[in-house]
């Protein structure tokens, strides 16, 4: 069967999330150059980034199909956290985030033919506290390496979590409720019989 959309990221865990809902896709990723400017809000920068992976690939010649782009930011006090740089710094997030509430910005893109739409889902996780021990622990799993705030709620730093308020998938990468919205304006009704849905 042909592919219904294209996902410009390489991103398992937001592939892993599109096959939860059914979809077939094809995967385009896209390496944009990532750092908000002087003075850009955490929502403005999500979107921005978002957009930028979803042209980029669109770019790449994705022929006629949908392409969604994505981005997720941990940010704390206004300030966007990003990934890890070496194993010091990835100690040193989880201890910022340590007996915190922080936010994750997670917006979503379509880019189809000359439309393009974004939604942003913004959840609130909370941290219970984080000893220096164990951070360090968490750290050599290998998990958090590559991971906005350095960690993975999905995966073994879910033992941080004390709650979360929001979506779960938009923290996991890929908000499912926004990416639905901006799948059925574009013809793809996730929740259709497999024989009614659309084929951009």
């Amino acid at each position: 069967m042909k592919d219904q959309l294209v996902l410009a990221s390489r991103s398992p865990r937001r592939q892993e999330l599109l096959r939860q809902l059914g979809l077939r896709f094809a995967v385009n990723p896209a390496d944009v150059a990532e750092g908000a400017t002087a003075g850009e809000p955490a929502a403005d920068y999500a979107r921005r980034i978002a957009l930028e992976k979803a042209r980029a690939a669109r770019a790449r010649g994705t022929a006629a199909l949908p392409v969604l782009g994505a981005d997720t930011d941990v940010v704390l006090d206004g300030e966007i956290l990003g990934k890890p740089t070496d194993r010091n710094h990835g100690i040193a997030l989880l201890l910022r985030l340590s007996g915190r509430a922080h936010e994750v910005y997670s917006a979503v893109a379509l880019v189809h033919g000359d439309r393009e739409a974004v939604r942003l889902s913004v959840s609130e996780v909370e941290f219970g506290p984080v000893t220096p021990q164990a951070a360090a622990a968490y750290w050599d799993t290998g998990e958090p390496a590559d991971k906005a705030g350095g960690y993975a709620i999905q995966g073994l730093g879910a033992a941080f979590v004390r709650g979360i308020r929001g979506s779960y998938s938009g923290i996991v990468g890929l908000p499912i409720f926004e990416t639905c919205e901006l799948l059925r304006a574009s013809g793809i009704d996730v929740l259709a019989p497999e024989g009614s849905r659309s084929t951009p």
